[in-house]
């Protein structure tokens, strides 16, 4: 088995940023209840400014596709190769543009260029590491010498009003309500990606990557953000292909986004359990750690994952966390790509360094993490 490193990564945020007061003029509000909501999930999640892929008047500006490849293609640039070389590309996302075929093929006919192998990834925010777990594992394996992953999202079309018209938001508590509102006025779109090689570039810092681990706890899970049924319930829960057609399934709310909040909050103490069953299986101490890039979906979940940590004796000092979440929005399964590309952009890595990538997803409760070291 060869060793892998990060020798290039790119980040490509469609539009301007919006602040909070430019929010509604690309997802609209679905009712009475949407501006308070706004204000308190706002006040959770501490996102300033975010990127959409609409524009004022509601018109897509690019694909998933599209902004995935131009992540790609920042990521060559940085690695100094042509898309061309590419002989391996993994893409994750949570939603691809087409039901058929995968968010790969998507992504290798906007790069164009060259035939290569790819594979397609689909989750929440880990299907980021499963995309990057693959083509790390194709350099190990020695498969390819150059390879790319990418994460990305185009969250904001979900959001539009009239994907919610079969939704009575009149009968509903404000905290019913929420568990789709959280999510309209938290993720934000936009991607990211990486250039894998088999020998670190000599000229400037390159990640080597130690390790990365992945787990499911689906077992113990149903599903927490989910869209695609009217339910999370294992006893009423019917995917939409099954409705009779796809009218019908929207008609009866199958189709948008939702959040359940209680089943979010028992996941902590699971995702914990691992992170301290991951820092005992590498023997890696929290001092050891240099910079460590947690994605988590509100600044409020931040402070509550800082708490769990500090309990279990396993807090990494607060000053090497980096989180950019409040500047550029929720970005999802592109999010942890483009924490890694501000980190190479902007910190003075030095030789030796150690940094852990932790990326938990509440889709049905995974969490992954990532040991890299700068050569």
């Amino acid at each position: 088995m060869q060793d892998a490193f990060i020798t290039g990564s790119g980040s490509f945020l469609p539009g301007v940023p919006l602040d909070n007061r430019e929010m509604e003029s690309r997802i609209g509000f679905l009712g009475e209840h949407s501006r308070k909501l706004k204000a308190l999930t706002l006040r959770q999640n501490g996102i300033r400014h975010r990127h959409y892929a609409l524009d004022a008047e509601g018109t897509p500006q690019f694909t998933n596709a599209e902004m995935a490849a131009r992540a790609v293609e920042a990521a060559c640039d940085a690695a100094r190769r042509d898309p061309v070389q590419l002989q391996y590309l993994a893409c994750g996302t949570t939603q691809a543009d087409l039901l058929v075929p995968g968010i790969g093929s998507a992504v290798h006919g906007e790069l164009g260029g060259s035939s290569m192998e790819i594979s397609s990834h689909q989750s929440v925010c880990g299907s980021s590491m499963m995309a990057i777990k693959s083509a790390w594992l194709n350099i190990r394996a020695g498969q390819h010498r150059i390879a790319a992953a990418s994460g990305s999202e185009f969250s904001s079309r979900w959001f539009q009003p009239d994907f919610y018209r079969a939704i009575d938001f009149t009968s509903m508590s404000t905290h019913q309500a929420m568990q789709y509102e959280f999510l309209r006025w938290t993720l934000s779109d936009g991607a990211g990606a990486l250039v894998m090689e088999a020998e670190p570039d000599p000229q400037r810092p390159s990640l080597k990557i130690d390790w990365i681990e992945q787990k499911s706890f689906a077992d113990r899970f149903p599903t927490c953000m989910y869209a695609g049924t009217r339910s999370n319930g294992m006893e009423d829960y019917r995917p939409w292909a099954h409705y009779g057609s796809p009218g019908i399934a929207y008609d009866q709310g199958a189709i948008v986004l939702r959040q359940d909040f209680e089943l979010l909050d028992q996941m902590f103490p699971v995702w914990m359990g691992y992170f301290l069953e991951v820092l005992d299986k590498h023997r890696l101490s929290p001092g050891d750690v240099r910079y460590f890039l947690p994605h988590y979906s509100a600044r409020a979940l931040g402070e509550k994952m800082k708490t769990l940590l500090t309990h279990s004796a396993a807090m990494i000092p607060e000053e090497r966390w980096r989180n950019h979440q409040q500047e550029v929005g929720n970005v999802g399964s592109a999010s942890i790509f483009l924490l890694i590309d501000r980190l190479l952009r902007e910190e003075k890595l030095e030789r030796g360094d150690r940094i852990l990538c932790f990326v938990p997803e509440s889709g049905r409760c995974l969490a992954s993490f990532m040991c890299l070291t700068a050569v």
